[in-house]
């Protein structure tokens, strides 16, 4: 009996290191998976707030794929708030003309890293075209292009914006 015993106290300390490693890795596909990474989520809020010059607790941002690019659309979560429709406005207008030029910095400050799709957007930018439209209470930019290469790019884009985020918006071209 203490033989068993002491050889399942070995088995165990042996499994410890290996089951700890598994517990502690995440799989590729949760890599942005922020709900749980708080501290990750405030920075790209408050990196967010000063590179576009609003509040993101006042606007709501969202991200929607289309079958040839995509949405950025961003609004003041108050009706009578015209200094934010101002900012989203002014900075929704700076965005697409960086985008158009390859200049993604911004959201590569906001997030600290280089979106997915970046490169491919920089290398096809000539493909890619960028239209601010003013909406109730803010503005979006839509993103097309008819290279499929750069559709791809820009979805990939798009979610990992969806994901950082956490807009809630789906990952699905929509219909």
């Amino acid at each position: 009996m203490v033989k068993a015993k002491n050889c399942l106290w070995l088995l165990l300390a042996l499994m410890l290191p290996v089951v700890l490693t598994a517990r502690t890795q995440q799989p590729p596909d949760q890599h942005h998976n922020h709900q749980q990474d708080k501290p990750r989520v405030d920075g790209v809020n408050e990196r967010g707030d000063h590179a576009m010059g609003f509040s993101h607790e006042k606007t709501t941002h969202h991200f929607h794929l289309t079958a040839d690019g995509g949405v950025i659309e961003v609004t003041a979560n108050d009706s009578n708030d015209a200094a934010s429709e101002k900012q989203i406005r002014a900075h929704l207008s700076h965005i697409a003309k960086l985008f158009k030029e390859g200049d993604f910095s911004t959201p590569m400050f906001i997030h600290e890293e280089a979106p997915p799709g970046v490169p491919t957007m920089k290398r096809l930018k000539a493909d890619i075209n960028y239209t601010v439209e003013t909406i109730e209470f803010g503005a979006r930019v839509r993103i097309a292009t008819a290279n499929a290469e750069a559709v791809e790019a820009i979805h990939e884009f798009l979610r990992y914006q969806i994901k950082d985020h956490q807009t809630g918006d789906s990952v699905e071209t929509d219909k």
